[in-house]
């Protein structure tokens, strides 16, 4: 039995809570995981784990043996790290998530400056707006605009977007131009709406003038959980919408959008890279972050006193 191989299959299957989920991530059979697993038991003469067919849960012994573990792999990851060229030259797999939106107009053309100065890195970014397991699916990072809701999570903030309330002309020839954002509660306009994956539910915006302070749910025939279908929607004149100033400002520059409400301000959303709070910070992880804040610092920097 090799121990590291075995303390990290443990490990894995720990955090992935599936003896297959954590078989995917570490590109190995679910039967070799499971055997590691089984020969760390017998040399330990410690049951790790209590196994039923629909579940894996970590017994106290289990627990314990867990901490010491996450420890010990991520000293012999540091000490591998020091002696090689790897804090010199950050390099292997990096998976990152980010949403669709950022990656489309702001990370993805930056990226080959990134790839120029990391050529030993190799990114597997998902693209999309929906909740990801981080542990399940074995992601380094994730970018998320937002609130975080998992406590559980490590996280960097990294920018605070700046928001707005646009509509294409082709609504507003409709509906008319809205003079206040009740107005937006009327039954002759339109929002698009926007599905927060981590319940599936729209959400009213907060909106501040002076001492005045409103909610706006409004009425919508669409609803969607993608940062750029949501755009889409909005241009093609489905609805108002309620857009970061990075989103939307080449499509005011263009006409294809016109500002709302310009003296009502929102609070700006913030940013953040998270990563799991057991997963070891190396190298090639530590560039990405810090190559995700100083781009953000460019179009969207942490307001004062924050972050």
């Amino acid at each position: 039995m090799d121990r590291f191989d075995a303390m990290q299959a443990f490990a894995r299957v720990v955090e992935a809570g599936s003896f297959t989920k954590a078989a995917g991530t570490l590109h190995m059979s679910k039967t070799t995981v499971t055997q590691l697993v089984q020969q760390l038991e017998a040399r330990l003469r410690v049951k790790l784990l209590n196994r039923t067919t629909r579940k894996v849960n970590v017994t106290a012994d289990g627990a314990a043996y867990y901490e010491r573990v996450v420890r010990l792999l991520a000293d012999m990851d540091d000490a591998e790290t020091s002696l090689s060229d790897a804090s010199a030259a950050p390099r292997g797999r990096l998976r990152v998530d980010v949403p669709s939106p950022l990656a489309r107009t702001i990370l993805v053309p930056a990226l080959p400056g990134f790839c120029a100065r990391y050529p030993d890195i190799q990114l597997d970014m998902g693209v999309s707006d929906r909740m990801v397991d981080l542990i399940g699916e074995n992601v380094d990072c994730v970018v998320r605009g937002g609130e975080l809701t998992d406590q559980s999570l490590m996280a960097r903030r990294v920018g605070d977007l700046q928001l707005g309330v646009y509509a294409a002309p082709g609504y507003l020839a409709l509906a008319g131009t809205p003079a206040h954002p009740h107005a937006l509660e009327d039954t002759h306009h339109r929002i698009v709406g926007f599905l927060w994956s981590r319940n599936g539910k729209t959400f009213p915006y907060a909106m501040r003038r002076g001492d005045e302070r409103i909610e706006v749910q409004g009425r919508y025939v669409l609803s969607v959980d993608d940062g750029n279908a949501y755009l889409a929607a909005g241009l093609a004149g489905l609805g108002v919408l309620w857009l970061p100033d990075y989103m939307a400002k080449a499509h005011v520059a263009q006409g294809e959008l016109v500002p709302l409400f310009e003296d009502w301000r929102l609070d700006p959303m913030p940013l953040y890279v998270a990563f799991p709070p057991n997963r070891h910070v190396s190298a090639k992880l530590r560039v990405f972050i810090d190559w995700v804040a100083q781009l953000m610092a460019q179009h969207a920097p942490v307001a004062v006193g924050l972050g």
